[in-house]
C-alpha cells in the first residue's frame, strides 16, 4: 500500500511546478508517509514543525467558526499548505512562487487516495 501511495503522491506532485514535498502525519505530528524531491527544505518536513500546524488547526477550530480545514502559510522562500483530514494532517511544501490555487486543487485527489490510510490510523 505505501509504495503505491508514494508513487501516486509523487505523480500528484509533478502536476504543480514548485511543489517540493507532501507529508502525511497523524494528529500528533508523527510522520505516516513523506514524499519529497531534492528541493524540499528538511526543516519543513520534520515532526516538530508538522505538529505545530496540527495544534494550530485544533486551536483554530475552538474560535467558534467551525472545524479548521486548511491552513496556508507564506514565507519568503516557501509556502506551506495544510489540509486537516482528521485523523491525518496533509502538509504540502512548495516554493513561494508556486501556484497556491493549484496546490489547493490537489486536496480532493489526496483525500480520495488517503481513504484507506485514514481508516488504518483511526483504528490504531
Amino acid at each position: 500500500l505505501s509504495q503505491d501511495l508514494k508513487r501516486y503522491i509523487f505523480r500528484l506532485m509533478s502536476k504543480v511546478d514548485g511543489l517540493y514535498g507532501i507529508a502525511i502525519t497523524d494528529r500528533d505530528g508523527v510522520p505516516v508517509l513523506k514524499v519529497s524531491n531534492e528541493h524540499a527544505p528538511e526543516m519543513a518536513l520534520r515532526p516538530g514543525f508538522l505538529v505545530t500546524f496540527s495544534m494550530a488547526a485544533d486551536q483554530g477550530s475552538k474560535m467558534g467558526l467551525g472545524k479548521n480545514q486548511r491552513i496556508v502559510c507564506m514565507y519568503s522562500a516557501y509556502q506551506v499548505v495544510h489540509f486537516n483530514k482528521a485523523p491525518l494532517m496533509v502538509t504540502l511544501v512548495a516554493n513561494s512562487t508556486a501556484n497556491t490555487g493549484m496546490i489547493l486543487s490537489l486536496e480532493d485527489e489526496l483525500t480520495d487516495a488517503l481513504q484507506d490510510l485514514r481508516q488504518a490510523v483511526d483504528v490504531a
